[in-house]
């Protein structure tokens, strides 16, 4: 008898073909999710199936092919958990979360290397405007170096660059020429800083010294007023004539006229001060009244020229000088003007044209100036002028020397001041 008899298929028990089946619904599976730290992973092939739930977490496989071949146990078989998901791949089921930590870390460098490239070119730009051309290696003769940097500052009548309308509106004339209309020295310390004013009617003597244009040597000259050595024969002969009449080395020299001066007060939208005392004086313009107030760059030059108002005339205006360039010095040294690109070029570039310094002095040197003055308004040290014991000839005035002395050595040794001036 042939095998076919008796049933249909193998396996069959029955004389009539079957019925069709009722196949079981075959639910498509989702990518498997990897299992979270801590959780259990669903093992079939275990020691027991563990929690539903987490089995599910785990990606329970009923056991269906959902139309994918796996090629064994690592390529994601029963019972075993698939690789991780690429957070940046979008799988078909929406893309990943953006990765912040990455995001915030790119970010960050992007802004630091673009704040030092920004810092980098300003300061390139800024010391490329810088007129270094004060030879101080022409000076003969110098005092040794001191534990303080020290400074000299002049304020010159310069009206180089200025426009007719420009010497009518700032009251400056138009004498050729310039001489000096303030002289300081500021001396930069651990101990304290010190800004010590030098009337221009100061009685001292100018030495001998080798020109800085001719290189020929002069003989001393005598007796005179400070400012005649600046008018003989510049910055190179004020230094030398200070060093020799105080004994203490000048390590810079700044120097700026009066059109840049009113420029840089102006490019930071004005100064404020607190004037105790109004006061008038038709020669320089001012016209103040007491009280706390802006001044613009016009009346600020107007403030520090002042003399003739006063009774104590050039040594009040001296005073007047040390106060407004704190004042100013502290505003300019501030976040708000040097982080703001906006208020900082404005402010370099109106002050850069007239500012003289020496040859040595870089941009660094100049900001270490600047904060050695704002540091003395904010109670860091000390203002006063030099120690004056009486007239001298010309109407001039004369300097206390056993007081120099003793304020010198201070300043050479890094000591607190403890000189003191009456005037």
């Amino acid at each position: 008898m042939s095998d076919w008899q008796g049933g249909y298929g193998h396996g069959s028990s029955n004389d009539e073909p079957e019925g069709p089946r009722a196949m079981r619904h075959v639910q498509r599976q989702r990518p498997p999710v990897p299992p979270q730290p801590g959780q259990q992973r669903y093992d079939q092939g275990g020691q027991g199936y563990g929690n539903y739930t987490q089995a599910q977490g785990a990606g329970y496989d009923s056991g269906y092919s959902s139309g994918q071949v796996y090629g064994g146990q690592q390529a994601g078989g029963r019972g075993t958990v698939p690789p991780p998901r690429d957070p940046y791949y979008d799988d078909g089921y929406g893309p990943a979360a953006p990765d912040w930590r990455r995001r915030i870390k790119v970010g960050s460098i992007v802004l630091v290397v673009a704040v030092l490239a920004w810092g980098v070119g300003t300061y390139a730009w800024a010391s490329s405007q810088m007129r270094n051309e004060v030879d101080l290696a022409k000076v003969i003769e110098r005092p040794e170096a001191g534990d303080c940097t020290t400074y000299l500052i002049v304020g010159s009548d310069s009206r180089e660059g200025m426009s007719a309308e420009e010497k009518k509106k700032l009251h400056t004339g138009s004498a050729e020429g310039k001489r000096t209309d303030s002289m300081m020295i500021l001396a930069a310390c651990s101990s304290g800083n010190t800004m010590v004013s030098l009337p221009r009617d100061s009685w001292v003597t100018i030495p001998s010294f080798v020109g800085s244009e001719s290189g020929k040597t002069y003989k001393a000259r005598g007796g005179s007023k400070l400012n005649a050595a600046y008018a003989m024969d510049g910055p190179e002969l004020l230094v030398r004539t200070v060093e020799f009449n105080t004994g203490l080395r000048i390590d810079h020299y700044a120097e700026i006229g009066f059109a840049g001066f009113a420029n840089i007060v102006d490019a930071l939208g004005g100064v404020d001060m607190n004037i105790e005392k109004g006061f008038k004086d038709k020669n320089s313009g001012a016209n103040f009244q007491a009280g706390e107030q802006t001044l613009n760059g016009e009346q600020a030059l107007a403030f520090v020229r002042t003399r003739y108002a006063f009774a104590e005339s050039d040594l009040a205006r001296t005073k007047n000088q040390q106060k407004f360039l704190s004042a100013l010095a502290n505003q300019a040294a501030t976040p708000g003007t040097i982080l703001n690109p906006f208020k900082l070029y404005p402010t370099l570039g109106a002050g850069m044209d007239t500012l003289i310094v020496d040859k040595e002095m870089s941009l660094y040197d100049l900001g270490k100036m600047f904060f050695a003055m704002k540091g003395i308004s904010g109670g860091d040290g000390k203002s006063m002028n030099m120690p004056i014991s009486g007239s001298a000839p010309q109407g001039s005035l004369k300097w206390d020397m056993p007081k120099v002395k003793q304020l010198v050595t201070q300043i050479q040794n890094d000591e607190k001041v403890t000189v003191t001036s009456d005037r």
